[in-house]
């Protein structure tokens, strides 16, 4: 394929990102990027959290366990960006367009992770993000990372620092002629069973919805399983028995149902 090529197709940026550590943020790269190379598409994720590195130690994680057990288990290209040593923003600019720009001459998709706190290049990706996957805990302790509510009606009463910062962005893209990010806030960990606080997180988000611009979608379900196959670096998407080599699985029925959730 030629440089003129690789320009003319359509490369989708997608980031995923939360101030708040620990809404799962890494997981759900993770799905999105094997899901995509299941369907078909040619994928490159990026980490941009170089002090904890989750996401590449999944993915390191998932090409050691393909080794070990023999078989062919899709992995993205995977690169990373350091920025302690970066100077200035300029820099910081300048390492993540390269990167991306790299990814994208052989790549449908660009994936990238970034860190549970505010930092230059996460502020950076949010910028080029086409689309935006916020992941949030099913509580409101997470759901305080986009609004303040009101304890007794539950209304918003303030936007939060961090929605404050995705519209900044979707305002820098839309100066530069580009599209609005879409913008999806992801329920993760869910719950399998009804319950107040579910319902009331519910009509919270809906509300949210409505006056910052996202979409709101299911993830993955509260499962244990997802978090023990971390270290083998398996997703949702894989075939477990297959995947576990000489170890068969049988996925929990409600585990197997949130693979749905995950890219609805």
């Amino acid at each position: 394929m030629s440089s003129a090529d690789a320009a003319l197709r359509p490369v989708r940026v997608i980031v995923v990102a939360n101030e708040k550590g620990g809404s799962g943020k890494s997981t759900i790269a993770m799905n999105i990027a094997i899901g995509l190379m299941k369907s078909g598409r040619r994928v490159t994720t990026i980490d941009l959290d170089s002090r904890q590195k989750s996401f590449t130690h999944c993915i390191e994680s998932r090409i050691g366990w393909a080794l070990r057990i023999g078989r062919a288990l899709p992995s993205p290209e995977h690169l990373s960006i350091d920025d302690s040593a970066m100077q200035d923003e300029m820099a910081a600019a300048k390492a993540l367009a390269d990167t991306i720009d790299v990814a994208a001459q052989a790549n449908d998709f660009v994936v990238i992770d970034t860190p549970g706190h505010d930092s230059t290049l996460m502020r950076l990706a949010h910028a080029r993000a086409d689309i935006l996957v916020t992941p949030l805990n099913d509580s409101f302790v997470d759901l305080d990372v986009l609004s303040r509510l009101d304890p007794d009606t539950l209304e918003v009463t303030a936007t939060s620092q961090y929605a404050r910062t995705v519209e900044q962005s979707r305002r820098q893209r839309q100066a530069f002629g580009k599209q609005p990010t879409d913008w999806i806030v992801l329920r993760n960990r869910l719950s399998m069973t009804p319950s107040r606080n579910k319902r009331q997180v519910s009509a919270a988000l809906e509300q949210l919805s409505r006056r910052l611009g996202f979409r709101c979608v299911e993830g993955l379900a509260e499962r244990v399983v997802f978090r023990e196959f971390y270290l083998q670096g398996l997703t949702a998407f894989d075939d477990f028995n297959e995947a576990r080599g000489a170890r068969p699985y049988r996925m929990p029925q409600p585990a197997r149902r949130s693979r749905h959730y995950s890219m609805r």
